[in-house]
């Protein structure tokens, strides 16, 4: 571990996506931001995170308790955490700023949970959260896209004006998905992973709902668990390696923050 206790604080916002798109591998933040917190060390910023909400706020907490009354307030979501390269080499960090995180949390807000997802799509387990005792809440598909000539990822929320040249194409009012038809015409593929859940109990109250769901700590996914796959039809996938892709290419990812 370091040598000095990590300080958790609020950075401006100009600060912390410089350092995310720096330092990040996917160079897209979430609309939903509510703190940017810098991880210093001595003065040094060390690491960078992003907490907000997702695309769906309030369907993320109802779905992981369905029968009770907690609202988008209730919890805060891990948009993005990134750190000094340095900083990932070591086995320690990711433990150690999570907990400055999860102990800022408490001292700062009244949420009753921290909410984060690590993404199968590109080989994550959520190994980090593991180490940080976190519960486990199982998994969902998530769906991408990639350029076959560049590389890039394509997430959906990022491929508005690909939806929106796909309903012309097809001369239909609206698309929420691109047609596989429209795919092959552009070049790029539909590739689909699994997202892991966690979540961490900031309060009692939290601690006290939990133990009434089957969310477990130690339960977790490993490397066996990743599922990949390409759209290579209508309807109609095929099991793949784990794809890769190029994080620099910004052909369709032109989000201006």
């Amino acid at each position: 571990m370091t040598n000095t206790p990590l300080i958790l604080k609020e950075i401006s916002k100009d600060e912390a996506i410089s350092f995310i798109r720096q330092y990040h591998y996917s160079k897209i933040l979430p609309r939903l931001c509510k703190y940017f917190l810098g991880i210093f060390s001595e003065e040094k910023l060390l690491g960078v995170v992003e907490l907000g909400w997702g695309t769906q706020p309030l369907q993320t907490i109802r779905k992981l308790f369905p029968d009770s009354s907690l609202q988008t307030t209730d919890y805060l979501e891990i948009g993005k955490m990134c750190f000094l390269p340095e900083m990932n080499q070591t086995n320690y960090f990711g433990s150690q700023a999570l907990s400055a995180l999860i102990k800022w949390l408490k001292e700062h807000t009244d949420c009753h949970f921290l909410y984060t997802l690590a993404d199968g799509i590109e080989g994550k387990c959520g190994y980090v959260y593991q180490a940080s005792n976190f519960f486990y809440c199982g998994y969902f598909k998530t769906s991408v896209y990639r350029d076959k000539q560049s590389w890039e990822k394509i997430h959906p929320r990022s491929a508005r004006l690909l939806l929106e040249e796909n309903a012309r194409f097809e001369q239909v009012e609206k698309k929420h998905w691109l047609s596989q038809a429209f795919c092959e015409y552009k070049g790029i593929e539909k590739i689909n992973g699994r997202m892991f859940r966690y979540l961490y109990p900031l309060t009692k109250e939290a601690k006290k709902l939990l133990g009434h769901t089957l969310y477990r700590r130690h339960y977790y996914p490993k490397e066996k668990n990743l599922r990949f796959e390409k759209r290579i039809a209508y309807q109609k996938y095929e099991a793949i390696s784990q794809p890769t892709f190029d994080k620099q290419a910004r052909i369709y990812n032109t989000q201006l923050f």
